[in-house]
């Protein structure tokens, strides 16, 4: 995709770059509590609270990994009676004392509540409240530069989840959009807005929203190394901040208005199964000649692809004549996703000698009666 096709270059070059980094020091992933906490030099505390954890992101214990199994259950026998009664406690919904977790960036360590994890996992449970304090790495590695900056931007604007970039530096443009639209609420409502009131809004309203449409695109199919959120940024930062010009992709305008707060208002009005799609359909016609022994294998291999609707085969200067519906996302360009199916479905096939597309202007179609 040519719009994405630098960025792409830059991401895969900066991933290459971080692995061989000589600050990095790659990341213990099963040993115990104290072990990570010393690699991670992770001593400073914040409180987070109580919240809801995902139960496979509790990777150990805290002081007693040598006492449980992998299911968090004590070894040798005895305490069977107590991880029966909060099983049963759990299955009948009965109120129980969040866990006590440490957290390590992405991962949990329990440090009270090891048979309460025990009995969720049971229960095919798959969050469990906790009472969460976090230790903050300190390690001098990019990964944990990154992580430190995402969740200063978190903390910062007081949104619920963490923005997924992959890039260091990215959380300024956030912030920039924030600020711009606490500015905008600001003077809608005549009062000051706090930065905090314009994130919760900016998150509700612009983040999600856009967030949304890109998911729905199944645009991220075409980076797999990268997350939504690093393509919510580089689609928002170039349509609301750095007014890139583009030759092609121009029906982006049209579904992500050059505005963000225009943006906002229109995808205000829509309910989520509302959303338009990033995607539109291209009609084109396609002129065969073929080698004619081939020639009735290619009819039967043409018309199975998805994109072909019909198949003629005619008599004159060609062979063969396919119409074929394209779809693409709003962000590349016409001629890319006609020379990918040309080229990687059609000129492959055993027996075409030579093809020639036409791409209709204007069309015009009676109603089928």
């Amino acid at each position: 995709m040519a719009f994405f096709s630098l960025k792409q270059n830059w991401w895969k070059n900066r991933q290459k770059a971080s692995k061989t980094s000589a600050n990095s020091t790659p990341c213990p992933q099963d040993k115990n509590f104290d072990q990570i906490r010393e690699t991670e030099k992770a001593y400073e505390t914040v409180k987070r609270g109580i919240s809801t954890i995902p139960l496979d992101k509790i990777k150990g214990s805290v002081g007693r990994y040598t006492d449980f199994d992998q299911q968090f259950r004590l070894k040798g026998a005895g305490n069977e009676e107590r991880l029966a009664s909060l099983t049963q406690a759990m299955q009948e919904g009965r109120s129980i004392p969040p866990v006590s977790l440490y957290q390590i960036k992405d991962r949990y360590y329990i440090v009270d509540g090891h048979h309460r994890v025990s009995a969720a996992r049971n229960l095919k449970q798959s969050h469990i409240q906790a009472k969460v304090l976090e230790l903050l790495p300190s390690c001098e590695t990019v990964e944990n530069r990154l992580y430190l900056e995402k969740i200063d931007f978190r903390d910062k604007v007081d949104i619920p989840k963490i923005v997924d970039f992959t890039e260091p530096g990215q959380s300024e443009y956030l912030l920039e959009q924030i600020t711009r639209h606490q500015q905008f609420l600001a003077e809608e409502k005549q009062s000051d807005i706090s930065l905090q009131e314009a994130g919760a809004d900016w998150y509700r309203s612009i983040y999600l929203p856009l967030r949304t449409l890109i998911k729905n695109s199944g645009l991220l199919r075409s980076f797999p190394e990268r997350t939504m959120d690093d393509l919510y940024l580089y689609i928002s930062t170039h349509q609301w901040q750095k007014e890139s010009k583009r030759q092609y992709g121009i029906g982006v305008d049209k579904l992500i208005p050059r505005d963000m707060e225009t943006f906002r208002k229109k995808m205000a009005r829509k309910k989520i199964a509302e959303y338009p799609e990033m995607k539109r359909d291209i009609t084109i016609f396609i002129l065969i000649n073929v080698d004619g022994t081939q020639e009735q294998k290619l009819l039967d291999k043409l018309f199975a692809l998805p994109e072909v609707v019909e198949l003629h085969s005619v008599h004159g200067s060609v062979d063969l004549v396919v119409k074929a519906v394209l779809s693409r996302d709003l962000l590349a360009s016409d001629a890319e996703v006609i020379s990918q199916f040309t080229h990687g479905s059609l000129r492959c096939m055993k027996g075409i000698v030579s093809t020639q597309t036409l791409i209709p202007g204007l069309s015009l179609v009676k109603p089928m009666t």
